[in-house]
């Protein structure tokens, strides 16, 4: 299997869309960018089996939280609870990401979060 098709056999199996999908914005004008980011985080760093992919998402959902990247983040959520994080791991995530990133990123995060888990008719929460 090459480092292609690692990675999109793991990206496929934590998000709700193909590859092509996720990355179709990239094509006509930097397709080499969705390459490198099939090949490397999801083929060499997603796929090490020290750590589960349940806390590597919630470890991605802080990141993304902190760096304020809202639509990678709702992806990542949506991702979290692909692989078996509740809705209620994701809000303390992001929360306590205000100790790290501000009030201001925190929020936007919950409000990603309460988006993210509205479509998937998760809330309220319970």
């Amino acid at each position: 299997m090459t480092r292609y098709e690692k990675g999109k056999q793991t990206i496929e199996s934590i998000q709700e869309r193909s590859v092509e999908e996720i990355f179709r914005d990239l094509e006509d004008i930097a397709p080499d960018l969705s390459r490198f980011v099939v090949e490397f985080p999801y083929s060499e760093i997603y796929t090490r089996e020290d750590v589960d992919l349940k806390t590597r998402e919630l470890c991605t959902v802080a990141a993304l939280t902190v760096l304020g990247t809202v639509p990678q983040l709702k992806d990542h959520i949506n991702a979290a609870l692909n692989v078996g994080n509740s809705p209620k791991e994701v809000v303390e995530i992001i929360m306590q990401m205000s100790a790290y990133c501000g009030f201001p990123k925190a929020i936007n995060g919950i409000v990603a979060a309460k988006e993210v888990f509205a479509k998937r008719d998760l809330l309220p929460l319970k």
